[in-house]
C-alpha cells in the first residue's frame, strides 16, 4: 500500500506533464476517422479544450497552439491564422479593461458601492440587495473577477460590523476546518486563505473587540444560524450577481466580445449586434434575473418569510444594524471630499457609455451616421475615449501657475500613465479570445435554415450562467475562497439559479430579441456566407 500511495503521488506531482503528452495520443484516431480537413480541425479543438480544462499549458499559451498546428496540418495559412489575435474586437475589450483601470485607479469603484450600500438601507436583505445591484452594475463595466474582488472586502467589513469580530472570527474559523477537512478527504493541498489571514492578524492587532452582551444569547442557536446564514448569502451574492452583470453589456465579459469577434468572422454582413443593440437586449434581462436572484437569494439566507415582514427585530438585530449603517457610512467618509481626478473620470466614463451606446442603437439613427458608412465602429469609439485618460490632467488646472514663477515647474500627472495600465490590464485574457477566433477560423460553418444568432446569443449568455461550483467562475472561486462557503451551499444555490437563468433568458430570446435582432427570419447575411462555403474547394 505505501508504494502504491508513494506511485499515486508521484503521478498526481506530474499529472500536467502526463496530460501533455498522452492526450495528443489519445486523440489520434480523430484525424482518421473524419475527412481529412475537418478531423484535423477537431483534433486540435479536443487538444485545447483538455489543455485548458486542466490547465497543462498555461491558458495563454494553450490559446496560442492554433499558430502553431493550423499552418502545418494544412488547415489554414499563419496569415488568417495570426490575425485573428487582434481583431477589431480587441480593441473594444482593451478599451473597457483600461477604462476600468482608471476607475479602480482613483477609487471610483469604491464611492459608487458605498453610496449604493447608504441609499438601500441596512436591514439584510437589503444589503444584499444593494450588493447585487452594486456588484452587477461595476462587473458591466469592470471585470467581473475585479468587481467580486473589490465588493468582497466591503462586504466582509459590514458583515463584523453587523456581528462583532469575536463571532465573526468563530464561525469563520468553524467553516475554515470544514473546508480544510474536506480538502484532505479528496487529497487536495489546503493553504491559508486572505480571509484565515484577516482573523489571525485581527486576534492580535485588536484584541478588545466589541461582542454581544451576554443577555443577548438567550436565543444564542438561532441567532447563530442567523449569523451564519447573512453571511453565506452576502458572500454569494456578490459572485452571482458579477456574473449576471458582466451579460449586460458587450465589453463586460469575454463570451459577449467572442460572439461579436465570430460574427465579424463568420458574417461580416452582419451588423445588427453592437453595443447598443445588445445592451437594449441584455440589460432588461440582466435587471429581471438580479430581482428574481435577489429573492432566492434573501428567501435562503437573508431572512425574508411571508411572515417575517410583521415579526419584531430583536434587540441584537437592530443593534447590529446600527453598527452596520455606522460602518458604511464611515468608510465613505474616509474617501474625504471627491476628487478633481474623479469626476474627470466619471465624465469619461459616461461618454464611453454615452457613445457606444448611440454610435448605431438600430431604432434611430446613431451618431456615425454622419461618417462614412462602415468606417466607424465601437473600437473607434471606445478607444479614442480612453486615450484621453493618457494625458488628461489629475489635478486641476490653474491659469495660475502660468503666471507664478516661483510655483514648482513639475510635469502634471495624467489620469492615468502607461505603466499603470500594463500593469492592471490582463494581457492574458486578448491571447485567450485570439485562441477562441482562431479556434472559429479554422471551423466549417453548420448548414442550418435558421438564423444564426438564434443559437449564437443564448450560447453566449449561458456561458455566464454558472453558478453552481466554485470552479464554474472566476467570481465563485474567489468567494468560496474566502473560507466561509462550502460547496453545498452554491450547489444549493446555484441550482436554481441556473434553471431561472435558461428560463428567462428563453423568455428574452423568444420576446423582445425577436424584434432587436430581427430573429423570425433567415437572413441575407447568413444566405451570402452558406453561398460563400459552397463554393470553396474541397481541401
Amino acid at each position: 500500500m505505501a508504494a502504491l500511495a508513494a506511485v499515486a503521488k508521484k503521478v498526481w506531482s506530474a499529472r500536467r506533464l502526463l496530460v501533455l503528452v498522452l492526450t495528443p495520443l489519445v486523440l489520434l484516431p480523430v484525424i482518421f476517422a473524419l475527412p481529412p480537413k475537418e478531423g484535423r480541425c477537431l483534433f486540435v479543438i479536443l487538444l485545447m479544450a483538455v489543455y485548458w480544462c486542466v490547465e497543462a499549458l498555461p491558458l495563454a499559451v494553450t490559446a496560442l497552439l492554433p499558430v502553431i498546428f493550423f499552418p502545418f496540418m494544412g488547415i489554414l495559412p499563419s496569415n488568417k491564422v495570426c490575425s485573428q489575435y487582434f481583431l477589431d474586437t480587441h480593441f473594444l475589450f482593451l478599451s473597457g479593461l483600461i477604462m476600468a483601470s482608471a476607475i479602480e485607479e482613483w477609487n471610483l469603484h469604491r464611492r459608487i458601492a458605498l453610496k449604493v450600500l447608504m441609499f438601500v438601507g441596512i436591514q439584510p436583505a437589503r444589503l444584499i440587495l444593494g450588493m447585487m445591484v452594486t456588484t452587477s452594475f461595476l462587473s458591466m463595466w469592470l471585470s467581473n473577477t475585479a468587481s467580486t474582488a473589490m465588493m468582497l472586502p466591503i462586504a466582509n467589513a459590514i458583515l463584523k460590523s453587523l456581528f462583532g469580530q469575536k463571532e465573526a472570527r468563530k464561525d469563520l474559523n468553524r467553516e475554515i476546518e470544514e473546508n480544510a477537512a474536506a480538502a484532505q478527504r479528496n487529497g487536495l493541498p489546503t493553504v491559508p486563505t486572505e480571509m484565515q489571514f484577516f482573523a489571525s492578524t485581527e486576534d492580535k492587532d485588536c484584541p478588545d473587540e466589541v461582542e454581544a452582551p451576554l443577555d443577548l444569547q438567550a436565543d444564542s442557536k438561532k441567532e447563530e444560524e442567523y449569523r451564519k446564514n447573512i453571511w453565506k448569502g452576502f458572500l454569494i451574492s456578490i459572485p452571482y450577481s458579477a456574473s449576471i452583470g458582466g451579460t449586460a453589456t458587450l465589453t463586460g465579459t469575454p463570451p459577449n466580445l467572442i460572439l461579436l469577434g465570430q460574427l465579424n468572422s463568420f458574417f461580416p454582413q452582419c451588423d445588427l449586434v453592437n453595443f447598443g443593440s445588445w445592451f437594449i437586449f441584455a440589460f432588461p434581462l440582466m435587471i429581471l434575473f438580479l430581482l428574481v436572484g435577489w429573492l432566492w437569494i434573501s428567501f435562503l439566507y437573508g431572512g425574508i418569510t411571508l411572515r417575517g415582514w410583521r415579526k419584531k427585530k430583536s434587540e441584537f438585530r437592530a443593534s447590529a444594524e446600527d453598527r452596520a449603517r455606522a460602518v458604511i457610512r464611515e468608510e465613505f467618509q474616509n474617501l474625504g471630499p471627491i476628487k478633481f481626478a474623479e469626476q474627470a473620470v466619471f465624465v469619461l466614463f459616461c461618454m464611453f457609455a454615452i457613445l457606444l451606446f448611440s454610435r448605431d442603437p438600430k431604432f434611430i439613427p446613431g451618431w456615425a451616421s454622419f461618417f462614412t458608412p462602415g468606417f466607424l465602429s465601437d473600437a473607434v469609439t471606445g478607444v479614442s475615449i480612453v486615450t484621453i485618460l493618457f494625458f488628461f490632467p489629475s489635478q486641476k488646472p490653474s491659469l495660475k501657475w502660468w503666471f507664478d514663477f516661483k510655483a514648482p515647474n513639475r510635469e502634471t500627472e495624467p489620469l492615468l500613465t502607461w505603466k499603470k495600465a500594463q500593469k492592471t490590464v490582463p494581457w492574458n485574457i486578448i491571447l485567450l479570445l485570439g485562441g477562441g477566433f482562431a479556434m472559429a477560423k479554422g471551423c466549417e460553418a453548420i448548414r442550418l435554415r435558421v438564423n444564426p444568432l438564434y443559437m449564437m446569443i443564448p450560447g453566449t449568455v449561458g456561458c455566464s450562467y454558472a453558478f453552481m461550483l466554485p470552479v464554474s467562475t472566476a467570481p465563485n472561486s474567489i468567494a468560496f475562497a474566502s473560507g466561509h462557503l462550502m460547496v453545498k451551499d452554491m450547489v444549493r444555490t446555484g441550482l436554481l439559479m441556473n434553471l431561472m437563468g435558461i428560463l428567462l433568458l428563453n423568455l428574452a430570446i423568444n420576446t423582445w430579441a425577436q424584434t432587436i435582432f430581427q430573429l423570425g427570419t433567415f437572413p441575407d447575411w447568413a444566405s451570402i456566407h452558406l453561398a460563400n462555403i459552397t463554393a470553396l474547394p474541397p481541401p
